[in-house]
């Protein structure tokens, strides 16, 4: 019996290994451009590394490194990190009804490893998730995302000085890179971009960058979410 459940249990983990790859995959180029970027912000290599090993979370990540950019508090960026990652109870409670009943502590150490990319990959899996398919997952993607980061952070230290102060600017590109393509889907997401730019634009006069920053994330998200309801519920009301 318990030599049938340790073969389960590696078969498992093999087959959450086979879906992780193309995660893995994704996962280089954007881990490569991190260590990059944080090479060109002042982060030593140990340093870059060990945010990916404590942090695993892309976007976060990046938000941090801008708020260093511009000399923010450690607390700033940790609560503006913590309300962009909100959305990850979410995404924790809603695979929690499909994986299978197990400790605890082992469902909080893959927790852990619960991202956008590992979260979809889980939840279109027919049938229960097992712990051993949600630690191949998440085992291969969070390696890659590690390795890849202090990749990027040694490359970016072999170039040129005045290459790796323009990497500065890639750091911007990179965020309007994630928010056109979501602009161009759906009207709120440039109501509330439009919103957040404006308002932060009014704070940073009378506050610090990164207050300004978690300020006007949250006006901007609450405000505008409000009013799409609100519209809604009009909507119906004269139909």
């Amino acid at each position: 019996m318990s030599t049938t459940l340790v073969l389960k249990t590696t078969s498992d983990f093999r087959q959450g290994i086979q879906a992780g790859i193309a995660i893995a995959l994704g996962y280089m180029p954007i881990a490569l451009t991190f260590g990059l970027l944080a090479k060109s912000t002042g982060l030593t290599v140990s340093e870059t590394v060990l945010m990916s090993l404590i942090v695993f979370a892309g976007a976060s990540q990046y938000i941090s490194l801008s708020l260093l950019a511009v000399g923010t508090g450690v607390f700033e960026i940790i609560l503006a990190t913590f309300i962009l990652n909100i959305r990850h109870f979410l995404m924790s409670a809603s695979l929690n009804e499909k994986v299978e009943n197990d400790h605890p502590f082992k469902k909080a150490l893959y927790a852990f490893g619960v991202t956008d990319e590992t979260f979809s990959v889980s939840s279109v899996k027919e049938g229960t998730v097992t712990t051993g398919y949600m630690f191949g997952v998440i085992s291969i993607s969070y390696s890659s995302w590690v390795v890849f980061s202090g990749v990027g952070h040694v490359i970016g230290a072999s170039l040129p000085s005045t290459l790796q102060e323009a990497m500065s600017v890639a750091l911007y590109a990179m965020f309007v890179g994630l928010l056109v393509p979501s602009m161009k889907k759906q009207k709120k997401v440039v109501i509330l971009a439009a919103f957040a730019a404006i308002l932060n634009s009014l704070l940073v006069l009378i506050m610090s960058v990164g207050w300004a920053i978690v300020i006007s994330t949250l006006i901007s998200a609450v405000l505008v979410e409000y009013c799409t309801q609100f519209l809604r519920k009009e909507g119906k009301r004269h139909v």
